[in-house]
């Protein structure tokens, strides 16, 4: 690694006024998990870290009156995924977290780093999305709200200006939805993976008012496949609109998919079918 220099604020404002708007070698670090490898391996060669170690008031988890959720972007993901209100308000993160790398990481990076990061392959980007999730971000300009689907615009690429910081993760009441999210590994659970899903479905009865399917790792950037909500709500979920829905799913992804594109679309066919599946079966549902 190339000699760098590092600075240590104690405040967002104080961070935010330690970085450079014209310079992307300047950049905070947090937890610092992928920032480190990327370093070592010589694809990014700071001029300028900016510590938020002794940051204080953006580590907890924050229950609103109205059920909403708000996490301070500097609360580790071990924390997230061991928060009783996370457990019995939005299970799927705390399911999720436990499939993402090893607790030594989980332990180390923040709820805003891996967001910051803007790796496709991250597990919780798409199941945040799936569930409503927005940022707070603060910069030399103001603070901003911004969706998380729309805070992530490609390949390690976000909204974010180089002198802008996440505050906040804010995550609205579910309101019973149910949720899920699986991921296809080449290996062990917790690797990397080769496509990810979450859904979020609101379900009155025996039919589907609302439903966000997110598609990630074999795409560029996290994406709704929004030809399924119109496919899915309204109806009556039973194994044939499942199936019926995987296909739609691997059709609307055409030319968005990495990879052997055959073999990529018959991933996307199983696991939307599976993950949707998962969401029917959970808080006491039943698929007919």
């Amino acid at each position: 690694m190339t000699p760098f220099e590092i600075v240590e604020a104690r405040s967002l404002r104080e961070a935010v006024g330690m970085l450079d708007p014209e310079d992307a070698s300047v950049r905070p670090i947090a937890g610092g998990t992928a920032l480190m490898l990327m370093m070592k391996a010589g694809v990014f060669r700071p001029t300028r870290l900016v510590s938020l170690r002794l940051v204080r008031g953006c580590s907890d988890v924050h229950v609103e009156a109205d059920g909403g959720v708000r996490i301070g972007a500097l609360t580790p993901l071990a924390t997230l995924e061991h928060s009783h209100a996370i457990q019995h308000l939005l299970p799927v993160i705390g399911s999720t977290l436990r499939m993402l790398s090893n607790v030594r990481v989980r332990n180390v990076a923040t709820v805003g780093g891996s967001l910051a990061h803007g790796d496709p392959h991250m597990d919780l980007p798409p199941v945040l999305i799936a569930l409503g999730a927005s940022v707070r971000v603060v910069g030399r300009g103001g603070e901003r709200v911004i969706p998380v689907a729309d805070l992530l615009t490609g390949y390690f690429e976000t909204q974010l200006a180089t002198d802008e910081l996440i505050s906040e993760l804010i995550i609205p009441r579910q309101n019973g939805r149910r949720s899920a999210y699986l991921k296809c590994t080449t290996r062990a659970r917790h690797d990397w993976p080769t496509l990810g899903v979450a859904v979020s479905l609101a379900v009155d009865g025996d039919c589907v008012r609302e439903a966000t399917v997110v598609a990630s790792a074999a795409t560029k950037r996290p994406m709704r496949i929004e030809t399924l909500r119109t496919l899915l709500v309204g109806q009556r979920p039973d194994a044939k609109l499942l199936r019926t829905a995987g296909e739609a799913a691997a059709a609307a992804l055409t030319g968005e998919l990495q990879g052997a594109a055959a073999y990529m679309q018959q991933l996307v066919r199983v696991y939307v079918e599976r993950a949707l599946r998962q969401a029917l079966n959970s808080e006491g549902g039943a698929l007919q």
